[in-house]
């Protein structure tokens, strides 16, 4: 197998584990589960499962980080073999899961109309009013 193949499994596999306790676990989730959608639609409910599970067990016991992302690079090693395409997209999502990648930006949109005698409050974070 290309050693830059390994070498993505293998990162791919710590960057994973590593996001499963962090903020950033659902949209790691969604990309690895689009992945094999795409590229193995077959497995992605099952892969999906497996993230789950491998999830859970993190939780319990934080000492198996190691196993787990051993597990995992496994899979993606099997994945980057059977579909050497994959690579390309693999690695743009992890630049994308990357720390310091920043999100892209929400778009927040307010609108409001006041007739007669009424207020209109609007705010993007906190906002507290006194009326007197």
């Amino acid at each position: 197998m290309n050693p830059e193949l390994v070498t993505l499994a293998q990162s791919a596999s710590v960057t994973l584990v590593g996001l499963m306790a962090t903020d950033a676990w659902e949209r790691t989730r969604d990309g690895v589960v689009a992945l094999w959608q795409r590229a193995r639609p077959e497995r992605a409910d099952a892969v999906a499962a497996e993230l789950d599970n491998t999830r859970e067990d993190l939780a319990a016991d934080a000492g198996v980080e190691g196993e787990l992302a051993a597990e995992w690079q496994g899979r993606i090693r099997r994945l980057l073999i059977d579909r050497p395409q994959v690579a390309e997209e693999l690695q743009r999502l992890l630049d994308e899961l990357a720390p310091g990648a920043t999100a892209p930006p929400a778009t927040v949109s307010q609108h409001a109309a006041a007739t007669g005698h009424s207020r209109v409050y609007q705010a993007g974070r906190d906002q507290h009013i006194v009326d007197r």
